[in-house]
């Protein structure tokens, strides 16, 4: 069973920093590219950041290009998403997600067939 648990979600003033994780079971993490998505209050879940297979190319949504840094550690099965200069547009629930295996990163949804169950970032101004 393919388990993605999200983790390192809180809340952190405008300008600040939040690193967060997602680990990974149940698949061979190596096989499958990896994406963060985030779904604002009221809004439709949307495409952040997503890495590829391994590792070496990725894939920015243009509002957090510059800010935001997608890497894994397929040693560990695990996915981070650094977030810098966070600011109030950047309040979401964040979902990690795993394609079907051996697709490529995509900034849509349609191969992601994994999703973990959210962690939740709230930037103050």
């Amino acid at each position: 069973q393919v388990q993605l648990v999200e983790s390192g979600g809180g809340l952190v003033q405008a300008g600040g920093s939040l690193r967060l994780s997602c680990a990974a079971s149940g698949l061979t993490f190596s096989n499958n590219a990896m994406g963060w998505f985030r779904q604002a209050p009221g809004k439709e879940r949307e495409f952040v950041v997503a890495v590829s297979r391994g590792g070496d190319f990725t894939l920015y949504a243009d509002s957090v290009k510059g800010r935001f840094t997608i890497s894994r550690d397929n040693s560990k099965n695990m996915v981070y998403l650094q977030m810098n200069s966070l600011n109030v547009e950047d309040t979401a629930d964040y979902f990690c997600a795993s394609t079907r295996p051996l697709a490529g990163p995509s900034a849509t949804m349609e191969p992601y067939v994994y999703w973990g169950q959210g962690t939740q970032v709230a930037v103050s101004s």
